[in-house]
């Protein structure tokens, strides 16, 4: 790998040695504890495997102390060019060819120690039938610790869309206006102060840098003594040295500390992507056990006729599937505390199901009225309401449960009314009534 490419006099220091050990050490932590991970239920490892690939090279990368810095913009802006000036050897594709890159490239830009910064180019944006290519350069722009974000000429709506995109991800970003031999001096530094203006509050002033990466030849007209005219062209070097200064200020200032914070965002993200499908896991599971819960007090119920009876095996049932589902949600409940959570729920849901519990006691009286005649007419629709009725304790119970046994700021009576409110009944009922029927045998 080459040295320093903008001086050999540079000195050869360690990245970022402003305070960003004990960063770097937070950050290998947070990462080994998700690959450690053994909590992780069956399949939820598996379905974010290439996540936890990334995780270990990201734990790879803070070992060896390298620094990534990415380009990122649209197809044409000149990505690649300017990496290669900034190396100052032709290492990455160049073409005239709309939309060269295809796919993103690393090269090693300097040694550090043992450390070292590496350069990636990405595909450009905005070109059409390339959403994979867009999508492949923004994750590579959220895994990469610094972001230069390539514009050649006043920047867009969609490009401001972009860089506000790359904030909100804590990645810092540099913005390299290219190109810049096109302009003359003045209109050069209209168009800084232009963009400098637009991205104000995103990005520093000194953080918005014109470059020319690979600037038109230059026209030279020579005159001999007889005043005969030759003319000819003369390649010029690129522009990038504001550029390079900047970089590698931000890399010895803050290198580790930027390596640190990449790595931190992405496990707190991976964390929160783990946590979301150990929740919907969870969720299917205790849903199915829900359904079950509902099928056997419907059949309960709709067999038993006696009106009490009928009360005390739905309490009975809904507090056994609330003690079941806890274990589910790794939050055992006591029985008292389960008939206890029970209770709140029927007393805030009755206030706002009346009719349905009212339905309930009629259809139960109704029952022991006819003598037992019309147990056969009325179990299907008693049972479909204790199904329903404890489908609902379920669903509530699994919602107070996966916010950790806690009902948020509304209380019981806003989380009830939500789910309530998210429910079709009907739909819920005539489930209900197929699949008891099902199970006594009725058709």
């Amino acid at each position: 790998m080459p040295g320093w490419p903008w001086t050999s006099q540079k000195p050869k220091t360690e990245i970022g040695t402003n305070g960003g050990s004990a960063h770097l050490d937070l950050a290998r932590e947070s990462l080994r504890e998700l690959i450690d991970d053994s909590r992780l239920p069956p399949g939820v490892r598996d379905a974010l495997a290439h996540d936890y690939e990334s995780v270990q090279a990201m734990l790879d990368k803070l070992q060896h102390g390298h620094l990534h810095i990415a380009v990122f913009g649209r197809v044409s802006t000149g990505k690649s060019s300017l990496l290669n000036a900034l190396i100052g050897e032709e290492r990455f594709t160049v073409s005239p060819l709309h939309g060269e890159t295809k796919q993103s490239s690393m090269e090693a830009w300097s040694e550090v120690k043992a450390a070292g910064v590496y350069l990636i180019d990405t595909p450009g944006l905005d070109e059409a039938g390339g959403e994979d290519r867009e999508a492949m350069a923004r994750e590579v722009a959220r895994r990469s610790d610094l972001v230069i974000y390539v514009i050649d000429g006043d920047v867009t709506d969609s490009e401001l869309s972009a860089l506000k995109t790359l904030l909100a991800q804590g990645r810092p970003v540099v913005v390299a206006l290219n190109k810049s031999d096109l302009y003359t001096a003045t209109d050069l530094e209209s168009l800084l102060l232009t963009v400098r203006k637009k991205t104000t509050g995103l990005v520093q002033p000194k953080d918005v840098i014109a470059v020319a990466a690979q600037p038109r030849p230059q026209q030279v007209v020579e005159v001999d003594d007889k005043g005969h005219e030759t003319q000819s062209t003369r390649d010029r070097l690129p522009d990038v040295e504001k550029l390079r200064l900047r970089l590698w200020e931000i890399v010895e200032n803050e290198g580790k500390t930027l390596a640190a914070l990449n790595a931190s965002l992405f496990a707190s993200d991976l964390s929160d992507q783990v946590g979301k499908r150990i929740l919907n896991a969870r969720r299917e599971i205790g849903d199915k056990l829900v359904r079950t819960y509902c099928v056997g007090k419907g059949v309960a119920v709709a067999f038993n006729p006696v009106p009490v009876a009928d009360l005390f095996a739905a309490a009975f049932i809904d507090v056994g599937m609330v003690m079941h589902l806890s274990k589910v949600y790794d939050l055992p409940v006591s029985r008292r505390e389960a008939g206890s959570l029970v209770s709140v729920i029927v007393a805030e849901a009755a206030a706002l199901m009346g009719t349905v519990w009212a339905l309930h006691f009629v259809s139960s009286a109704l029952k022991v009225g006819t003598a037992g005649l019309s147990t056969i007419v009325t179990a299907g629709a008693q049972g479909a309401i204790a199904y329903y009725s404890t489908y609902v304790v379920g669903q509530i119970a699994a919602k107070y449960l996966s916010n950790g046994k806690s009902w948020g700021e509304g209380g019981p009576k806003r989380v009830v009314n939500e789910i309530l409110d998210s429910l079709d009944r009907d739909t819920v009922l005539r489930e209900a009534k197929k699949e008891i029927q099902a199970k006594l045998g009725i058709r």
